[in-house]
């Protein structure tokens, strides 16, 4: 019996751990989904083909060569995903992953065109909703979070599904930024 209590104690004390760790990183952040025109951000990046959790080494790279290489510091990053995981092999999916430029002036940038790809993401109206960052796990909730409130958003509100979904890791903010265009269907 005291084997039990102790067994017990033990398996309680790690589901409270495991709540906390989960609360830490957004577990029990509300998701608020709306529309919003935004965009026109200048993004720095690389096309990737392959598992999505490669993402996060490539904006580190990124990250360390404009610092480095240009001397421009960057405390955005983002992800472009243009295929559902659930529906595409690991090996074939396709994203975007780089850094945001916020003050970059023309002289660097021309410097940067000829290393890394570049593009002003458009400005339109976005299916978009935020979820804290905290760190890597951070990601890996909002995924569980956030993906879902996008689609039945855009179900509930006569916009498509499909399409590529971008988040941008905004450190000064310590949160991510979800985006989907808002492409209504015709009905």
């Amino acid at each position: 019996m005291k084997v039990f209590k102790i067994i017990l104690g033990l398996i309680i004390c790690l589901l409270i751990i495991a709540l906390m760790i989960y609360a830490n990183y957004g577990g029990f952040s509300n998701v608020k989904v709306h529309i919003k025109k935004t965009g026109g951000e200048t993004l720095v990046y690389r096309d990737l083909k392959g598992s999505y959790s490669q993402t996060g080494d490539e904006i580190n790279k990124i990250n360390y060569d404009l610092k480095i290489l240009f001397k421009i510091e960057s405390v955005r990053g983002f992800g472009i995903y243009f295929d559902n995981p659930h529906n595409v092999e690991d090996s074939k999916l396709r994203s975007e992953a780089g850094c945001i430029l916020e003050n970059a002036d023309t002289t660097q940038i021309s410097g940067v065109k000829e290393k890394f790809n570049i593009k002003v993401f458009p400005v339109k109206n976005y299916i978009t909703a935020e979820f804290p960052f905290k760190g890597k796990m951070s990601i890996m909730i909002g995924v569980m979070k956030v993906y879902p409130s996008l689609m039945k958003f855009a179900k509930e509100n006569g916009y498509s599904e499909v399409g590529p979904i971008m988040e941008i890791y905004d450190m000064p903010d310590n949160k991510i930024i979800y985006r989907k265009e808002a492409v209504k269907i015709a009905r």
